[in-house]
């Protein structure tokens, strides 16, 4: 019973990594199963059943997507103390996993933000609350930051904590276009720069 129990994990957790990438190519509405099943070398059955629907299973990709991202982000940052050191941290992942992203389109959330922005369901909700949660981590290194007055604070002057993650958030998003799109291979050290720039006192 174990036996069977870890090859249906292996076997769906190869069918997620899979969907996963052929995602960030096609993006989330161009996963098919067919396709899927093709990759693997498997049934459309095969592919569709540990799942239930296609729905779910791009829901599995997306969930996985986002767990790579705090992987390499958040939960590296989370070793040095909160506010601007833990803020510094994560702009340094933050900016390497820009550099050297996991995906062959670049940084998944941003390309699922553009695909799904406008497309109310339950990829987009999931994805609203996974950048609602990222965006409120940051807000909170800022907050404390600046009452230990590490960096500047000042409501409705472009340097409130609100504003500093639109900031934050922007350069990260204009630096994947330019990866991207544009095959700049230094928009990454050029992004970290203006974070630090953004957050500096």
């Amino acid at each position: 019973m174990r036996k069977s129990v870890d090859e249906a994990r292996r076997t769906r957790d190869r069918i997620v990594s899979t969907a996963v990438m052929q995602a960030s190519s096609s993006g989330l509405s161009g996963l098919t199963i067919g396709s899927l099943a093709e990759a693997l070398g498997m049934s459309k059955a095969g592919v569709v059943g540990p799942f239930g629907s296609r729905a779910e299973l791009q829901l599995a990709a997306l969930t996985r997507a986002v767990e790579m991202f705090v992987e390499a982000v958040v939960t590296p940052g989370l070793g040095a103390d909160p506010g601007a050191a833990r803020l510094n941290a994560v702009i340094d992942r933050w900016c390497d996993y820009l550099a050297d992203s996991p995906f062959p389109n670049g940084c998944f959330v941003t390309a699922a933000s553009c695909e799904l922005d406008g497309r109310p369901g339950e990829l987009r909700s999931y994805l609203r609350r996974t950048v609602v949660r990222w965006r409120a981590f940051l807000r909170e290194q800022i907050v404390v930051a600046q009452a230990a007055g590490d960096i500047g604070a000042g409501v409705g002057t472009g340097v409130d904590a609100d504003g500093l993650v639109s900031g934050l958030i922007g350069i990260a998003m204009a630096a994947n276009q330019e990866i991207q799109l544009l095959d700049d291979d230094t928009a990454a050290e050029r992004a970290r720069g203006l974070m630090h720039a953004v957050v500096r006192p």
